[in-house]
């Protein structure tokens, strides 16, 4: 079925609206949280009966696929434009995504365009991936495009979604608007370990820590490394994350590595639970992120968490974690978290485990934002029978009439009568 087509129906009849998902690079999910986000709640929308299709960039490969676990993809071309590219792609893909119903936004980099997506009565959501402004990666007239950019996206989207309470109160304040919404990640916890991962690796269970982390300074990956050489634990840190892409950063994290065992980029998702799930802990420096999917996916695999101290981490892990906020004490608590008991260790995973199934599951992701786009719809008015309202009441009686007296002639009247 096309994107102009009548679209699929509920249960009740109603027909659900076509939904378009743009701003990731695409699925199958290989590279972040977007895209991860993008396969997993699209997949579970079209399980529900809607018709989606996530926006893709065209690559190389002869014969892309054309769908995936059910949701349609839609491949936009970018010519080579260098660090424009990015901005390019969205903008071809909010012009081409005009036929849907709800063309929903990953991202808010592109907020000024978002007019190009408008037809008649459809909507445009926008999702507000974090404080991306604030990012130590953008120069100065980056950051100062992607703050009017936030404001854009305030300002003009049909529905505003946030991953974190506590992004959207620093992003959108307090005051109540119908528009906007907190809606989370999920991680899943049914996941497969390989075991075979540690043995590849010359790995044993709990004798390392994991970082998983885009190689950027608000990751603190070096503050990370320096803290992890001046502890003088045995317990070796992995990197999983791509050096090459972080330039300058990336070669001050290297300097810095020491007994650091750096992986590279890892996507596989068993790989990646193997390693979370067999950590003495994940250490996970992310501070100006919302509700960051590998934060999730380290708590469903049950790993114990140190983490950076900040609203957002706070927020997800509800306080059940070690919290650092600069390198020193990180020295202290990768020492304390390097002597807890295999009991403790256990503890602490529990405890995020719980948490992930009470609020952070993609089923629970999927049931919300299925409530946004097509919100149930009101019983119909049920029409009972007269008697079925009420017993006939009785009924009143009649007022009674007196009878008419006769009436009496005059004495005069009698008088002239014959």
């Amino acid at each position: 079925m096309s994107a102009v087509d009548g679209g699929p129906s509920s249960a009740a009849g109603r027909r659900l609206p076509r939904v378009a998902i743009l701003g990731c690079r695409g699925i199958p999910a290989r590279y972040g949280g977007f895209e991860t986000f993008a396969e997993e709640l699209g997949a579970r929308l079209v399980a529900r009966g809607f018709d989606v299709t996530v926006f893709c960039q065209a690559s190389d490969e002869r014969e892309p696929p054309r769908a995936h676990r059910g949701v349609r993809l839609e491949y936009v071309r970018v010519p080579p434009l260098g660090p424009a590219r990015a901005l390019a792609y969205d903008v071809l893909a909010l012009r081409r995504a005009r036929a849907y119903d709800v063309v929903y936004m990953l991202g808010y980099g592109a907020a000024a365009f978002l007019g190009l997506a408008r037809r008649g009565s459809n909507r445009v959501w926008v999702n507000m991936d974090g404080l991306e402004w604030r990012r130590a990666k953008w120069g100065r007239l980056a950051r100062a495009w992607l703050a009017r950019m936030e404001r854009a996206a305030l300002r003009s989207a049909d529905r505003v979604v946030f991953d974190n309470a506590a992004v959207r109160r620093a992003v959108a304040g307090e005051a109540a608007d119908a528009r906007v919404h907190v809606i989370a990640y999920g991680a899943e916890l049914a996941h497969e370990p390989d075991p075979r991962v540690l043995e590849s690796l010359a790995l044993r269970r709990h004798a390392y820590f994991l970082l998983v982390a885009r190689i950027e300074p608000e990751n603190h990956v070096l503050e990370i490394l320096r803290a992890h050489a001046r502890s003088g634990v045995a317990h070796e840190l992995l990197v999983v994350g791509d050096l090459a892409r972080a330039g300058r950063y990336g070669a001050d994290c290297r300097a810095a590595g020491g007994a650091a065992r750096f992986l590279g980029a890892l996507f596989d998702p068993c790989t990646l639970h193997a390693l979370r799930r067999d950590s003495a802990a994940v250490v996970h420096g992310h501070s100006v992120g919302g509700t960051n999917p590998s934060l999730l996916e380290a708590m469903a695999a049950g790993a114990p968490l140190v983490a950076h101290d900040n609203p957002f981490n706070r927020e997800v892990l509800a306080g059940d974690a070690s919290y650092f906020r600069h390198e020193d004490e990180l020295v202290a608590v990768l020492r304390a978290a390097a002597a807890w008991s295999p009991e403790e260790r256990l503890r602490r995973g529990a405890l995020h485990r719980a948490r992930i199934e009470q609020r952070y599951t993609w089923e629970q992701v999927a049931e919300q934002y299925a409530a946004l786009l097509a919100p149930p719809a009101a019983p119909p008015l049920v029409r009972r029978a007269p008697d079925a309202i009420a017993a006939p009441l009785p009924r009143a009686p009649e007022p009674r009439t007196a009878e008419p007296r006769p009436v009496e002639s005059s004495s005069a009247e009698r008088e002239v009568a014959p």
